[in-house]
């Protein structure tokens, strides 16, 4: 059986794209057992700490695998007509997103994170640090785990040969359903992951569906924090 080794220039593929997904997950159940209603409304609690710190830690393990990630490298031959679709996509889905917030598009009822100190008052440097998390680690460990790893993986075990134009519809399909499932918000987690399969497909580079879902992830949090409206986080 082949070795596999966690060096930054020796990881599997397929490991140093997981990992990161994997160690996110496990930091949103931990911070859901130490908040079983789902919510984190005062900083005080473990649960709330957990939360600001999720995107850090992912951060940090994404650093760690960088060298491997060669889809990430400087985006080159990428026409404007795909960076305006994703930017037009990923901006388009946030009002989507709201919108299917009814309780038949939603897995539940949960209250989301609130960065509010016990007095009620924002932590600022919290609510920053989530916002910075969402908007721009969640985005590169998502599309690296779905886009570039799984939507490939099912057409090849040997996924980096892959092209993102010779996905199939299986592939698609299944992505889109599984992204879907990873959302409580699962018709907006519908329509986003099958929009950034698209863009992918489309585009032939990992930047652009990474566009278009900063920017989905970044109107949405700043509409957050100025609505207050938690349950979104």
């Amino acid at each position: 059986m082949r070795s596999l080794s966690l060096s930054r220039s020796g990881a599997d593929p397929a490991i140093a794209r997981a990992l990161p997904f994997v160690l996110f997950l496990a930091l949103l159940m931990l911070g859901s057992k130490l908040a079983p209603d789902g919510g984190a409304h005062d900083m005080s609690m473990p649960a709330g700490w957990v939360v600001a710190a999720r995107g850090v830690l992912v951060a940090l393990a994404l650093a760690w695998f960088w060298p491997r990630y060669l889809e990430l490298a400087a985006p080159r031959g990428v026409a404007m007509r795909s960076w305006l679709e994703g930017a037009l996509i990923g901006i388009g889905l946030f009002p989507l997103w709201v919108y299917f917030s009814q309780d038949w598009a939603v897995f539940g009822a949960r209250s989301g994170f609130s960065p509010l100190l016990a007095d009620g008052r924002l932590s600022w440097p919290v609510a920053l640090v989530r916002l910075a998390g969402i908007a721009l680690v969640v985005p590169v460990m998502e599309e690296l785990f779905w886009r570039s790893l799984v939507l490939r993986w099912i057409e090849d075990r040997d996924f980096q040969h892959v092209s993102p134009r010779q996905v199939g519809a299986k592939s698609f399909i299944i992505v889109t359903v599984l992204f879907a499932l990873e959302h409580d918000h699962w018709v907006g987690g519908a329509l986003a992951g099958a929009a950034y399969n698209w863009l992918y497909m489309r585009s032939g580079n990992l930047w652009v569906p990474i566009l278009a879902h900063v920017l989905t992830n970044a109107t949405l949090g700043l509409w957050v924090l100025y609505s207050h409206q938690w349950q979104f986080w």
